[in-house]
């Protein structure tokens, strides 16, 4: 059964063809509402919230992109919601303070190859809420400035600026790391 044909097929409510688009996408996903949420519990609830909302937007899924990231979407867009929900709000930068960031600093953003995966994502989460979600959606899960700035409701420059500023904390925050000293 081919993806078109499935989600064909879910559009139809045929419940066979939800479970194995379900079966198809729930680990994933659920790894992308934990690095955000930080709790299981909390990660399954916003899948299965996922999934229920794309079922019932699938009408309007119109497959410019895949089903995948645009279920992507509305994970990452439901865990943000979450966490705001929960007065874990993100800051938001005064747009008079904001500046263009000088698109050559992204050339410059090497970290040592002394540091692990799992180092570098441990300073993720130390980040100010501010920063740390546009690092992740830059960063790990690979959304440009435009999409940023429509998920987290920012402009661009606010997302390109908080990036910088974000890129900035998180070297400071990997210094220790590379002079040897670990957190």
């Amino acid at each position: 059964m081919f993806q078109v044909d499935i989600i064909e097929k879910c559009k139809q409510n045929n419940r066979v063809a939800q479970l194995k688009l379900y079966n198809q996408y729930c680990d994933g996903m659920y790894i992308v509402a934990m690095r955000f949420v930080k709790d299981s519990m909390e990660a399954e609830d916003i899948v299965q919230e996922a999934f229920i909302k794309a079922f019932a937007k699938l009408d309007q899924y119109k497959a410019e992109v895949t089903f995948g990231a645009w279920l992507k979407r509305i994970v990452i867009n439901k865990s943000i919601d979450l966490l705001k929900s929960k007065k874990q709000k993100m800051l938001e930068l005064d747009e008079v303070h904001l500046k263009v960031v000088d698109e050559t600093y992204e050339s410059e953003w090497l970290v040592d190859d002394t540091i692990t995966l799992d180092e570098v994502k441990e300073a993720i989460k130390r980040l100010p809420d501010k920063y740390k979600y546009v690092v992740m959606l830059y960063l790990v899960e690979g959304y440009d400035h435009q999409e940023i700035s429509e998920i987290l409701n920012i402009t661009e420059v606010a997302s390109r600026t908080q990036l910088s500023r974000g890129k900035v904390k998180l070297k400071e925050l990997l210094t220790p790391i590379q002079n040897g000293t670990r957190y």
